[in-house]
């Protein structure tokens, strides 16, 4: 079988192995991919692998001998999975390998709107500490989180896992879902209406999928109902956000702060509102990133090539 992996540099620069891949097959790797060399790199190869490249229905057209496509992310709107599954290629993706660690980042952005951890060290590092005439200084209101509401949109995988570190900061949790309101934490963590988390959260975070429902579900209308000074994060998808009526929100200070690991064109573009709008962070999408995520990513990726070859393929998502 020959294997095609267009674009592996991000999940893996080199500190991973791709001999899960090696030795199910012939393995050909490439870092990136440009739209006009996708059909050349994959040629008559039977399985590839993509992250960001494009599959569209005429490269698949060009490809007859594809009859795997393996997504390495969660994500897969870049293959047209209606034409792949016209064609009879199976098409999987990666549902949970980074449950924990989006989770994990979700907080790291939110503990950096509350403390500016960050900018405080490289105020000491400019000398600022030293030429205090007081043992301390803040630049930045301070923010305990203990007794804030977290509103939660999304109540999947990572919504729950965040919900559980919430609580265990002390934080009172709402969460809206489109699901199933199912509420195994408790009393303390409760299933609502979207206006209700708008109006009463103290701080709301995104984990929701991209859909036409949810694309710019934060926008001018959503956003006059939330709370003054309320916090905004997203790690989900950039989409999910008018970025222009989010800046002019932080501009006004109703939106007290937002941090964002994903913006609606990536790379950023430089007219990004949120480049300049105050009280903001923005990461560059890598809340999955950690090494030990995109190593579980990994083994799911071989796995879901190894039971496609046995017949029995796993975390198909054009069923």
């Amino acid at each position: 079988m020959k294997i095609v992996v267009l674009d592996g540099y991000t999940e893996n620069p080199g500190d991973l192995s791709w001999d899960g891949l090696k030795n199910l097959g012939e393995l050909t790797v490439y870092d990136r991919t440009q739209l006009e060399d996708i059909v050349e790199r994959i040629g008559d190869a039977e399985a590839i692998y993509v992250n960001k490249t494009p599959v569209s229905e005429a490269v698949m057209e060009r490809c007859p001998n594809l009859r795997f496509i393996g997504v390495l992310a969660t994500g897969y709107n870049v293959v047209d999975v209606k034409a792949a599954k016209e064609r009879d290629i199976v098409v999987c993706n990666i549902p949970s390998y980074g449950t924990d660690a989006v989770a994990q980042y979700t907080f790291a952005l939110l503990l950096e709107l509350c403390h500016h951890v960050g900018e405080h060290s490289e105020s000491v590092k400019d000398g600022a500490w030293s030429r205090c005439p007081d043992w301390c200084f803040w630049n930045y209101p301070l923010m305990e989180l203990a007794g804030k509401v977290m509103g939660i949109i999304g109540f999947g995988r990572i919504g729950r896992r965040v919900a559980e570190i919430a609580l265990a900061f002390g934080m009172k949790v709402i969460y809206y879902t489109q699901g199933s309101c199912e509420t195994p934490e408790g009393e303390r963590c409760r299933c609502v209406s979207l206006d209700e988390l708008l109006e009463n959260a103290d701080v709301i975070t995104l984990h929701c999928p991209l859909t036409p429902e949810t694309e710019g579900m934060i926008h001018s209308g959503t956003i006059a109902r939330m709370k003054q000074g309320v916090l905004l994060i997203n790690d989900s998808r950039g989409p999910l956000i008018v970025e222009e009526d989010l800046s002019a929100a932080l501009c006004s200070g109703k939106i007290g702060g937002a941090a964002v690991d994903v913006v609606s064109t990536e790379p950023i573009c430089g007219d990004n509102p949120l480049l300049t709008a105050p009280n903001t962070v923005i990461t560059p999408h890598i809340a999955w990133a950690p090494r030990e995520a995109r190593q579980r990513l990994m083994d799911i990726a071989v796995e879901n090539l190894v039971q496609f070859c046995k017949g029995t393929p796993q975390n198909v998502i054009n069923v």
